[in-house]
This record gives C-alpha cells, structure tokens and sequence, in this order.
C-alpha cells in the first residue's frame, strides 16, 4: 500500500496531520477484532448522533450515507438502544482519556485506526477496548439470548466500542 497523508483542520484539531500506512479496515493488531466497521456503528446510532457531525469531511463520504446523525446535540432516540450511554466528553478530558492526537476520543481514534492510521496510542486504546469484554460477560449472565431490551445501556455502551451485542 501506498503511504497517504491525510491533513486534518476543523473544530478541534487544528492542522494535524497522520499518514495512513496500511491498508483501509486491514492489518489490525491482532488483539484487536471489532465486530463492527466505524460505517456500521454510525448507521446503527452511537453517541446520541452528535459525534462526528463537525469533521465529516475527515472520513469517507460513504461512512455518513445511512448515519443515524443529530447535529444539534445528543438525542437518545438516534442511538441504536434509545439510550445515552456515555459521559460528556468533558468527562472524557478529565479522567485523561483523550489524547492529544485524537481530541474526541476513542471512537475518533478507531475511525483512524481503520482508515489505515497506525500511532503510539495504539496499544492503550486496544487495551481500553478489550476491557469493554467486561459487559459482554454480564449481558451473557444476566439475559436471554436476542433479548435486546435487557441491559441497554450496557448494549450501548459496547455498541460505542464496535462491539455487536445484537446476537447475544
């Protein structure tokens, strides 16, 4: 693959620049295997819709098509299980989520990642992912099988983090 560098100005970021490496939705770490593409997860509804509605133009146009989006502000009847499972981002800032590179945290460096961006913040975030497995175990234990209004939140919440809890 050809290397591609992608300049990023909007809102939050200011001129940054990354260069994608591999190839777009391959090569991942190999603790590393969302059940759910950055398009997919827009589609469903994550983050009350408000999350990528300021730097679409970052991302492929294809990804915002079917996008469950709410440009005016979080809107829980946009995401998937009708639910807001996330703190504001602010919240995000002071418990040190966020890193520098990816001002709107891990879903931004997800979309990244994916697109073929590889960084040093590679392996915390893949270790915040994998630590998401938690609430699988929980929705396993606690519900029947497709039962979809059993633990929204948590549904949700994984869902934030390309995990598809439809099935279980």
């Amino acid at each position: 693959m050809a290397r591609k560098k992608i300049v990023v100005s909007d809102l939050m970021q200011s001129d940054y620049t990354y260069t994608l490496s591999e190839p777009t939705g391959k090569n991942f770490h190999p603790d590393f295997c969302p059940d759910l593409t950055p398009k997919e997860m827009l589609e469903l509804g994550v983050f009350g819709g408000k999350y990528m509605t300021d730097c679409q133009d970052e991302f492929p146009d294809n990804w915002f098509r079917k996008a469950r989006l709410s440009p005016g502000g979080a809107d829980p009847d946009v995401n998937c299980f009708g639910i807001i499972a996330s703190q504001p981002l602010s919240e995000w800032k002071k418990k040190g989520w966020i890193w520098d590179d990816d001002p709107r945290g891990w879903f931004q460096w997800y979309c990244r990642y994916y697109l073929g961006r590889r960084c040093d913040d590679d392996d915390r975030q893949i270790k915040r992912w994998r630590a998401m497995r938690r609430h699988i175990a929980q929705i396993e234990k606690n519900c029947e099988k497709y039962e979809l209004d059993c633990r929204p939140k948590q549904r949700q919440a994984l869902l934030q983090w390309a995990y598809d809890s439809r099935y279980m």
